[in-house]
């Protein structure tokens, strides 16, 4: 598995993070890979609450800790694989990278062609640990 493409390539992920309490939450996104970093834009889809208090954002607030999950799901399980990201996470709202992390997103997704992230804050994860699998052969002969 090239595990860079793996990551580059694929659109959606599940972002997971911790509550102060210690309560995991989980929420697929979209985002981009620079090969260092992640992005994830705080996109203006409707949301109950403003950006900067949704749940995954208090959380990164409270610890910075999160992990990223892309993978393949098959039917025939001889098809399957992931990728684990693990890494520190921040909120950025303005700048040089949160202006390189739009133009990004906006390269892979043609749905932020017309969507006004330039205000909305983009979460940065930075890339600490890189773990995955995926179905070889040899793993499963007896």
């Amino acid at each position: 598995m090239n595990v860079q493409a793996f990551i580059a390539e694929h659109r959606v992920a599940r972002l997971a993070t911790v509550s102060v309490d210690g309560k995991p939450h989980l929420v697929p996104v979209v985002y981009v890979y620079d090969g260092a970093r992640l992005f994830i834009a705080l996109d203006d889809k409707p949301k109950r609450v403003p950006p900067m208090q949704l749940k995954r954002v208090r959380n990164i607030e409270a610890d910075p800790t999160v992990s990223l999950i892309v993978d393949d799901y098959s039917e025939d399980w001889g098809q399957l694989a992931w990728v684990r990201i693990d890494g520190i996470a921040r909120i950025i709202q303005r700048g040089r990278v949160h202006t390189q992390a739009i133009r990004l997103l906006r390269e892979k997704y043609p749905q932020y062609e017309l969507a006004k992230l330039e205000d909305r804050p983009v979460i940065q994860i930075s890339v600490k640990r890189i773990a995955h699998w995926e179905h070889t052969p040899e793993r499963h002969e007896p």
